[in-house]
Protein backbone atom coordinates (compact mmCIF):
# COMPACT_ATOMS: atom_id res chain seq x y z
CA UNK A 1 0.00 0.00 0.00
CA UNK A 2 1.56 3.30 -1.07
CA UNK A 3 -0.38 5.64 1.20
CA UNK A 4 -3.14 4.38 3.50
CA UNK A 5 -4.20 7.79 4.81
CA UNK A 6 -7.76 8.86 4.02
CA UNK A 7 -8.11 12.51 5.01
CA UNK A 8 -11.59 13.48 6.14
CA UNK A 9 -12.86 16.64 4.46
CA UNK A 10 -15.06 17.37 7.47
CA UNK A 11 -15.56 21.04 6.66
CA UNK A 12 -18.81 22.84 5.82
CA UNK A 13 -18.16 24.33 2.38
CA UNK A 14 -16.79 23.32 -1.00
CA UNK A 15 -14.24 26.14 -0.96
CA UNK A 16 -12.81 24.95 2.36
CA UNK A 17 -12.83 21.33 1.22
CA UNK A 18 -11.08 22.02 -2.07
CA UNK A 19 -8.52 24.33 -0.46
CA UNK A 20 -7.74 21.62 2.10
CA UNK A 21 -7.65 18.89 -0.54
CA UNK A 22 -5.23 20.79 -2.73
CA UNK A 23 -2.99 21.58 0.23
CA UNK A 24 -2.64 18.03 1.53
CA UNK A 25 -3.16 15.91 -1.61
CA UNK A 26 0.53 14.95 -1.98
CA UNK A 27 0.58 13.60 1.60
CA UNK A 28 -2.55 11.45 1.61
CA UNK A 29 -4.02 8.54 -0.35
CA UNK A 30 -7.69 9.54 -0.61
CA UNK A 31 -10.34 11.93 0.70
CA UNK A 32 -13.46 11.17 2.71
CA UNK A 33 -16.61 13.14 1.97
CA UNK A 34 -19.06 12.79 4.83
CA UNK A 35 -22.52 14.00 5.69
CA UNK A 36 -21.72 17.60 6.62
CA UNK A 37 -20.02 18.44 3.34
CA UNK A 38 -22.28 16.31 1.14
CA UNK A 39 -25.50 17.77 2.60
CA UNK A 40 -24.14 21.30 2.24
CA UNK A 41 -22.77 20.97 -1.29
CA UNK A 42 -24.49 17.98 -2.87
CA UNK A 43 -23.08 15.50 -5.41
CA UNK A 44 -21.15 18.26 -7.19
CA UNK A 45 -18.51 18.19 -4.45
CA UNK A 46 -17.76 14.57 -5.30
CA UNK A 47 -17.14 15.51 -8.92
CA UNK A 48 -14.97 18.48 -7.97
CA UNK A 49 -12.78 16.42 -5.63
CA UNK A 50 -12.53 13.62 -8.21
CA UNK A 51 -11.50 16.23 -10.80
CA UNK A 52 -8.35 16.80 -8.75
CA UNK A 53 -7.40 13.19 -9.48
CA UNK A 54 -7.92 12.07 -5.89
CA UNK A 55 -9.79 8.95 -4.83
CA UNK A 56 -13.04 9.58 -2.96
CA UNK A 57 -14.49 7.69 -0.01
CA UNK A 58 -18.19 8.65 0.22
CA UNK A 59 -19.11 8.11 3.86
CA UNK A 60 -22.90 8.48 4.04
CA UNK A 61 -23.58 5.19 5.86
CA UNK A 62 -26.62 4.08 3.89
CA UNK A 63 -29.19 2.28 6.06
CA UNK A 64 -32.65 1.70 4.59
CA UNK A 65 -34.73 -0.97 2.88
CA UNK A 66 -32.71 -3.02 0.35
CA UNK A 67 -34.19 -1.43 -2.76
CA UNK A 68 -33.52 2.12 -1.55
CA UNK A 69 -29.95 1.31 -0.55
CA UNK A 70 -29.29 -0.43 -3.86
CA UNK A 71 -30.42 2.66 -5.77
CA UNK A 72 -28.27 4.91 -3.59
CA UNK A 73 -25.22 2.71 -4.18
CA UNK A 74 -25.87 2.70 -7.92
CA UNK A 75 -26.04 6.51 -7.89
CA UNK A 76 -22.78 6.72 -5.95
CA UNK A 77 -21.13 4.37 -8.45
CA UNK A 78 -22.19 6.69 -11.27
CA UNK A 79 -20.41 9.51 -9.46
CA UNK A 80 -17.18 7.46 -9.67
CA UNK A 81 -16.49 7.15 -5.97
CA UNK A 82 -13.94 4.51 -4.97
CA UNK A 83 -15.44 3.57 -1.59
CA UNK A 84 -18.77 4.02 0.18
CA UNK A 85 -20.35 2.94 3.44
CA UNK A 86 -23.48 1.08 4.50
CA UNK A 87 -24.59 0.13 8.01
CA UNK A 88 -24.24 -3.61 8.58
CA UNK A 89 -27.14 -3.39 11.02
CA UNK A 90 -29.38 -2.97 7.97
CA UNK A 91 -29.27 -6.76 7.63
CA UNK A 92 -28.10 -9.36 5.15
CA UNK A 93 -30.67 -8.59 2.44
CA UNK A 94 -29.75 -4.92 2.43
CA UNK A 95 -26.02 -5.74 2.35
CA UNK A 96 -26.44 -8.13 -0.57
CA UNK A 97 -28.45 -5.52 -2.46
CA UNK A 98 -25.73 -2.92 -1.88
CA UNK A 99 -22.97 -5.20 -3.12
CA UNK A 100 -24.95 -6.27 -6.19
CA UNK A 101 -25.66 -2.63 -7.05
CA UNK A 102 -21.96 -1.77 -6.80
CA UNK A 103 -21.03 -4.61 -9.15
CA UNK A 104 -17.60 -6.23 -9.54
CA UNK A 105 -15.98 -3.11 -10.99
CA UNK A 106 -17.72 -0.53 -8.84
CA UNK A 107 -16.83 1.10 -5.54
CA UNK A 108 -15.67 -0.90 -2.54
CA UNK A 109 -18.73 -1.27 -0.30
CA UNK A 110 -17.68 -0.99 3.33
CA UNK A 111 -19.85 -2.27 6.14
CA UNK A 112 -19.94 -0.06 9.22
CA UNK A 113 -19.99 -2.21 12.35
CA UNK A 114 -20.02 -0.33 15.68
CA UNK A 115 -19.32 3.41 15.58
CA UNK A 116 -16.07 4.39 17.27
CA UNK A 117 -17.99 6.84 19.47
CA UNK A 118 -19.87 3.95 21.09
CA UNK A 119 -18.95 1.76 24.06
CA UNK A 120 -20.67 -1.07 25.92
CA UNK A 121 -23.01 1.26 27.77
CA UNK A 122 -24.20 2.73 24.47
CA UNK A 123 -24.94 -0.75 23.11
CA UNK A 124 -26.85 -1.65 26.28
CA UNK A 125 -29.03 1.44 25.79
CA UNK A 126 -29.93 0.02 22.37
CA UNK A 127 -30.86 -3.35 23.86
CA UNK A 128 -27.73 -5.07 22.55
CA UNK A 129 -26.31 -7.36 25.22
CA UNK A 130 -22.84 -7.67 23.72
CA UNK A 131 -19.53 -5.93 24.18
CA UNK A 132 -18.46 -3.71 21.27
CA UNK A 133 -15.92 -6.38 20.24
CA UNK A 134 -18.58 -9.10 20.22
CA UNK A 135 -21.01 -6.96 18.23
CA UNK A 136 -18.32 -6.00 15.72
CA UNK A 137 -17.44 -9.67 15.24
CA UNK A 138 -21.10 -10.59 14.72
CA UNK A 139 -21.76 -7.82 12.20
CA UNK A 140 -18.47 -8.41 10.37
CA UNK A 141 -19.32 -12.06 9.78
CA UNK A 142 -22.82 -11.08 8.63
CA UNK A 143 -21.41 -8.54 6.17
CA UNK A 144 -18.76 -10.77 4.63
CA UNK A 145 -21.24 -13.64 4.32
CA UNK A 146 -23.46 -11.22 2.37
CA UNK A 147 -20.59 -10.54 -0.05
CA UNK A 148 -19.00 -7.35 1.24
CA UNK A 149 -15.25 -7.08 0.73
CA UNK A 150 -14.59 -4.28 3.21
CA UNK A 151 -15.46 -3.19 6.72
CA UNK A 152 -15.17 -0.13 8.90
CA UNK A 153 -14.10 -0.95 12.44
CA UNK A 154 -12.38 0.70 15.38
CA UNK A 155 -8.65 0.13 15.88
CA UNK A 156 -9.26 -2.25 18.78
CA UNK A 157 -11.16 -4.66 16.54
CA UNK A 158 -8.58 -4.85 13.73
CA UNK A 159 -6.46 -7.72 15.05
CA UNK A 160 -9.40 -9.89 16.20
CA UNK A 161 -11.10 -9.46 12.82
CA UNK A 162 -7.93 -10.34 10.96
CA UNK A 163 -7.99 -13.69 12.79
CA UNK A 164 -11.47 -14.64 11.51
CA UNK A 165 -11.97 -12.87 8.16
CA UNK A 166 -10.63 -13.71 4.70
CA UNK A 167 -7.33 -11.97 4.00
CA UNK A 168 -8.80 -10.07 1.04
CA UNK A 169 -11.31 -8.19 3.22
CA UNK A 170 -10.13 -4.59 3.51
CA UNK A 171 -10.36 -2.87 6.89
CA UNK A 172 -10.89 0.88 7.06
CA UNK A 173 -10.22 2.33 10.47
CA UNK A 174 -11.40 5.63 11.95
CA UNK A 175 -10.56 6.60 15.51
CA UNK A 176 -6.95 7.26 14.53
CA UNK A 177 -5.10 9.70 16.75
CA UNK A 178 -1.38 10.45 16.52
CA UNK A 179 0.47 10.26 19.83
CA UNK A 180 -0.39 13.29 21.94
CA UNK A 181 -3.61 14.13 20.08
CA UNK A 182 -6.91 14.62 21.92
CA UNK A 183 -9.35 11.75 21.41
CA UNK A 184 -12.39 14.05 21.25
CA UNK A 185 -15.65 12.07 21.01
CA UNK A 186 -13.85 8.91 19.90
CA UNK A 187 -13.80 6.23 22.59
CA UNK A 188 -11.76 3.49 20.90
CA UNK A 189 -8.61 5.00 19.38
CA UNK A 190 -5.09 4.02 18.28
CA UNK A 191 -2.02 5.66 16.74
CA UNK A 192 -1.56 5.38 12.95
CA UNK A 193 1.48 3.12 13.14
CA UNK A 194 -0.13 0.78 15.66
CA UNK A 195 -3.28 0.49 13.52
CA UNK A 196 -1.27 -0.47 10.42
CA UNK A 197 0.73 -2.97 12.44
CA UNK A 198 -2.52 -4.49 13.70
CA UNK A 199 -3.69 -5.04 10.12
CA UNK A 200 -5.60 -1.97 8.95
CA UNK A 201 -5.58 -1.26 5.21
CA UNK A 202 -6.79 2.34 5.43
CA UNK A 203 -6.73 5.00 8.16
CA UNK A 204 -9.45 7.67 8.27
CA UNK A 205 -7.99 10.78 9.89
CA UNK A 206 -9.96 13.97 10.39
CA UNK A 207 -9.33 16.51 13.11
CA UNK A 208 -5.60 15.75 13.59
CA UNK A 209 -5.16 16.93 9.99
CA UNK A 210 -7.86 19.46 9.10
CA UNK A 211 -7.86 21.20 12.50
CA UNK A 212 -4.07 21.46 12.63
CA UNK A 213 -2.39 24.82 12.27
CA UNK A 214 -0.59 23.42 9.22
CA UNK A 215 -2.68 20.56 7.74
CA UNK A 216 -0.05 19.66 5.14
CA UNK A 217 2.66 19.34 7.78
CA UNK A 218 0.34 17.31 10.02
CA UNK A 219 -0.49 14.90 7.19
CA UNK A 220 3.17 14.54 6.25
CA UNK A 221 4.12 13.85 9.87
CA UNK A 222 1.53 11.08 10.06
CA UNK A 223 2.73 9.59 6.80
CA UNK A 224 6.32 9.71 8.04
CA UNK A 225 5.30 7.89 11.22
CA UNK A 226 4.20 4.96 9.06
CA UNK A 227 7.57 4.49 7.36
Amino acid sequence: MSNPIIAALDVPTANEALTLAKAIAPAVGAFKIGKELFVAEGPDIVRRVRDTGAAVFLDLKFHDIPNTVAKAVASAAQQDVQMLTVHTSGGAAMLRAAQEAAGPDGPLVLGVTVLTSMDEQDLTELGIQKTPAEQVHHLAKLATAAGLCGLVCSPQEIAPLREVLPAEVQLVTPGIRPAGSASGDQKRVMTPADAITAGADWLVIGRPIYAAGNPRAAAEAIRESLR
